[in-house]
């Protein structure tokens, strides 16, 4: 296995998408794309994907957004990993959840999927829960709104405003994860509680 870093951002494919809740994931891989100077390209494992290193001397790393939809997102991830020779240690899924509220970001290893189908994809796919998660806090749905209408909708003009230091915080913690380690980055991000 390489040293290479696995980096999903999680999403659905499309225009229509591109903004919602539920593809915060990708728009954090838009962000560590920018840092890198790369450009997403089609690879044939159903992704698009930028490689590089992030930073001078920093870890290699490829950067894949699936382009199959969230809830099958495991035979691309998959592939990537065989194809770059990565272990599931070295994957991190970026991904939208509801459990956490808005403008926080959570990073953990293995552990169960919270209903999040794209996960357990995931998981299914690469035959292991242990790999690498940054949760990407959306917040939950108002009053009776249904979960799938809530995260594919776009963020309110509010969060809009918010959302550019929510990514840029995901994307340093992405960093933060892949240089010093989960514990670090772990106290990094994590809210203090009271």
């Amino acid at each position: 296995m390489t040293d290479t870093w696995l980096i999903v951002g999680l999403g659905n494919p499309g225009n229509e998408y591109s903004h919602n809740r539920h593809n915060v994931g990708q728009m954090v891989l838009d962000e560590l794309a920018s840092r890198m100077g790369g450009r997403f390209k089609a690879h044939k494992s159903r992704a698009q994907v930028v490689e590089g290193r992030l930073g001078i001397g920093g870890p290699r790393v490829v950067l894949a957004k699936p382009m199959s939809y969230m809830n099958v997102s495991g035979g691309p991830v998959s592939g990537l990993a065989k194809f770059f020779d990565i272990a599931p240690d070295h994957v991190i899924a970026v991904h939208d959840e509801i459990d956490i509220p808005f403008n926080t970001v959570k990073l953990k290893i293995g552990g169960g999927e919270g209903g999040h189908n794209g996960l357990r994809d995931i998981s299914k796919a690469l035959a292991t829960k242990d790999y690498l998660r940054v949760r990407v806090g959306v917040g939950r749905p108002p009053g009776r709104m249904d979960t799938a209408d809530y995260v594919l909708r776009d963020f309110g003009s509010t969060e809009k405003k918010e959302l550019p230091f929510l990514l840029d915080e995901a994307a340093d913690a992405v960093e933060v994860l892949m240089t010093e380690g989960l514990l670090a980055a772990q106290q990094k991000f994590h809210p203090v509680k009271a």
